[in-house]
């Protein structure tokens, strides 16, 4: 990026000059100073309203803790229809339908 002397800002100053005119200059320098001044201070705004949202933010969850199962938890658990004397193939009949013949239900 090309550095602006002191010559170029000089020569910018006095096209602005003659465009404006010098009435309307000074008027221009100060809508430009209150409009950088509002920029900075609503980028200032949104910078802490950021930085406040990370500061407030809950931290994740860490691992569960981790507990030890005895036998005996595990007995209780289960239930007892589901044992493997309640699950023999003398309990599962066969469904039929009207004509006799057997369906996969």
């Amino acid at each position: 990026m090309p550095n602006i002397g002191a010559p170029e800002l000089i020569m910018i100053l006095l096209v602005a000059l003659i465009v404006f005119g010098p009435r309307k200059l000074p008027e221009l320098g100060k809508s430009l100073g209150a409009g950088l001044r509002e920029f900075r201070k609503n980028t200032q705004g949104l910078k802490e309203e950021l930085e406040g949202s990370f500061r407030e933010a809950p931290t994740p969850p860490g691992p569960a803790p981790v507990r030890t199962v005895q036998a005996a938890d595990v007995a209780a658990v289960v239930p007892a229809a589901v044992t493997p004397a309640a699950v023999t193939p003398a309990a599962v009949t066969p469904v039929s339908d009207a004509a006799g013949q057997r369906t996969a239900d």
